[in-house]
């Protein structure tokens, strides 16, 4: 049978989800082909939302119109705001969720999307006419038309699990993989290559002894992911713990790398740097006498724990016996052991900033598929996807977000113009301009842009409108309010800060580092006034406004620097130029600017090997 939309996305994961979700709520009817409906939105590794730099993005999802950060905090069962000791450029929400509620909600959300349709099945071929995707065919033999088609089938791809010298043919423990795809891409003319993840063992918690361990909370406060307004985690709170390895763990660990898949020569394939399995962190820092470990509960009541920290790919029983010298886990019962697995991925740079395949028409690629690793990644390249598979259904100009406007800008550019060599993970040492993609902005930077499009609902932007309008009032009231030196100075010195000899604005003692705004409040009666006007959303708003005062130097001063280089961005080169013929640019720079064909000078400039000498060239061909 043949069926027919304009929008069809492969794969459920988070970018498959967050696709889906993007080009049916923009009114494209899309169809979401997976494997198994009992796993949409799996988190196949940790049980958890956010971190450093990830937490950044999930909030840049929300303020797009995305669901990945209202589902978060309507399954947390425990929220954190990481890195608060340090500036709010540093500040990242990260969100333990109970697994299975987190799959449920997300089913129910897109069971319930406008012009949304499930199919479970195996897409097993592309419909592919003069380089241009016409739709795909599964493995029960339909066929579904389609004006586009976004692939995002995460770890599915020829998907091979190593435990040991064990090897399972799977794109997830007990999930079958998928073939036939990277084969007929790659005959098109689409780059590949393997990529290597892992995850650790799952621990019956009721044989864990956590009266030995450190315990790790959470946080009951006013943050949260979704700038909507609701009251997030109504699940029960459950706590973390903490403990390490040690020396004996290590030796056990160590006479096990000659059947470890990693060192044997089994896999062959480009592993994560930045969260290696504990058999690499013992080889890589063999100086070291312990690594932390955390213990992640899986769910609100289940039994179930993560221990992050201990990616493993070692035969079963060297994982087993290595994990009874941890403190507290010393009669450990496991639920399943850790286990690499390989797949394929594509050479992102062969992708246009809006993820769209430079060689096929109309074939969109996102998540892991482009290398990258973990859920926010993965959900922040499946928004975009799926917003511009709907623009190329239904005409418009691409949308595509650069480096000052957000962190999924950084992570696409990243991607489309440097590629891969290892799993792609964001940091904030990535962004330039980290000081304007804070978390507590991202509604500002992106939900006019979002609204204007049609994916943010005239609620979000309302609820915008009166933030940017309180915080304004805010601001603006502290900033000309005077303050007489008589009247404060007990209050500060109460407060650990040093009395006033003449009087000053309020701005002044905001800026002090001892000092908040909530602080403030209590010892001047009109700032508690104002304050107390703000309708909605007090301490948000209260937050958002201290910040641009603190941080308003730092904040200004990025600015202008963006501004200054966003002329380079705006000197568009794709098709200027055949740079294998400039002989005036360096051998690196032809080879490069030929295989990436920048869009612009900006993106050029990204470019490994590129160096400032070869920019000039291009300028002064451009002025020419």
């Amino acid at each position: 049978m043949e069926f027919h939309y304009e929008v069809i996305v492969i794969g459920a994961g988070h970018a498959g989800c967050e696709a889906a979700a993007a080009a049916a709520n923009l009114g494209s009817k899309t169809l979401l082909i997976t494997m198994d409906m009992h796993k949409i939105a799996q988190m196949s590794c940790n049980p958890a939302v956010g971190g450093i730099a990830k937490g950044q993005i999930v909030r840049e999802i929300d303020a797009l119109g995305g669901q990945m950060g209202i589902i978060t905090d309507l399954t947390a069962i425990q929220y954190r705001l990481l890195n608060q000791s340090k500036g709010p450029a540093m500040w990242s929400p990260r969100s333990q969720a109970d697994r299975q509620k987190f799959s449920e909600k997300w089913r129910s959300t897109l069971e319930n999307t406008d012009n949304l349709n499930i199919w479970q099945d195996s897409v097993v071929h592309f419909l592919i006419e003069n380089n241009e995707v016409q739709g795909v065919v599964t493995s029960m033999g339909a066929t579904f038309k389609a004006k586009c088609v976004v692939l995002t089938a995460g770890t599915f791809l020829t998907g091979l699990i190593h435990c040991g010298r064990t090897q399972i043919a799977a794109g997830r423990i007990s999930e079958p993989a998928s073939y036939g795809l990277t084969e007929q891409l790659k005959e098109l003319g689409i780059r590949t290559d393997r990529m290597k993840t892992g995850t650790p063992v799952r621990i019956d918690g009721r044989t864990i002894d956590f009266s030995v361990m450190t315990v790790q909370g959470g946080e009951d406060d006013f943050h949260k992911f979704s700038y909507l307004d609701f009251k997030p985690r109504p699940l029960k709170q459950r706590d973390c713990f903490i403990t390490h390895t040690n020396e004996k763990t290590h030796e056990i660990l160590r006479a096990g790398l000659p059947d470890s898949p990693l060192y044997n020569g089994q896999i062959k394939s480009i592993g994560p740097r930045y969260c290696p399995s504990i058999e690499t962190k013992i080889v890589t820092f063999a100086d070291k006498t312990q690594h932390q470990l955390f213990l992640e509960p899986e769910g609100e009541t289940t039994q179930e724990y993560y221990l992050n920290g201990f990616s493993s790919s070692l035969p079963l029983d060297i994982q087993l016996n290595a994990l009874k010298t941890i403190r507290g886990l010393e009669n450990a019962v496991v639920y399943r052991p850790g286990y690499a697995i390989e797949y394929d991925f594509f050479d992102p740079t062969q992708l246009h900033h809006n993820l769209e395949s430079k060689v096929i028409k109309n074939l969109f690629f996102a998540g892991q598929v482009n290398g990258t690793t973990g859920y926010e990644e993965a959900a922040g390249q499946g928004i975009i996807a799926g917003i511009n598979a709907h623009i190329n259904c239904h005409g418009g100009k691409p949308f595509t977000l650069s480096r000052n406007e957000a962190y999924i800008g950084v992570l696409i550019d990243d991607l489309v113009t440097k590629g891969v060599d290892e799993p792609y993970r964001m940091f904030t040492s990535r962004a330039e301009y980290r000081i304007l993609l804070r978390q507590d902005d991202a509604d500002a930077r992106l939900t006019p842009k979002a609204y204007e499009l049609g994916l943010a609902k005239k609620e979000r932007y309302d609820l915008y409108v009166e933030k940017k309008k309180e915080v304004e009032r805010i601001v603006d009231f502290i900033e000309n309010f005077s303050i007489r030196a008589n009247l404060i100075n007990d209050f500060l010195e109460k407060n650990g800060t040093s009395a006033l000899k003449n009087g000053c604005k309020l701005v002044d003692l905001v800026n002090r580092p001892q000092l908040t705004i909530k602080q403030l409040s209590e010892g001047i009666a009109p700032l508690k006034a104002a304050l107390d006007k703000i309708p909605n959303r007090k301490e948000e708003i209260t937050e958002a406004a201290e910040i641009q005062i603190k941080y308003k130097g730092y904040i200004d001063r990025e600015t202008m620097i963006a501004d200054k280089l966003k002329r380079l961005e705006n000197i568009q080169i794709k098709g200027r130029f055949d740079y294998s013929t400039l002989q005036s640019l360096s051998t690196e720079a032809r080879q490069k600017l030929t295989r990436i064909d920048p869009e612009t000078i900006g993106q050029a400039s990204r470019i490994p090997g590129i160096s400032p000498s070869d920019i000039n060239i291009l300028l002064i061909l451009m002025g020419r």
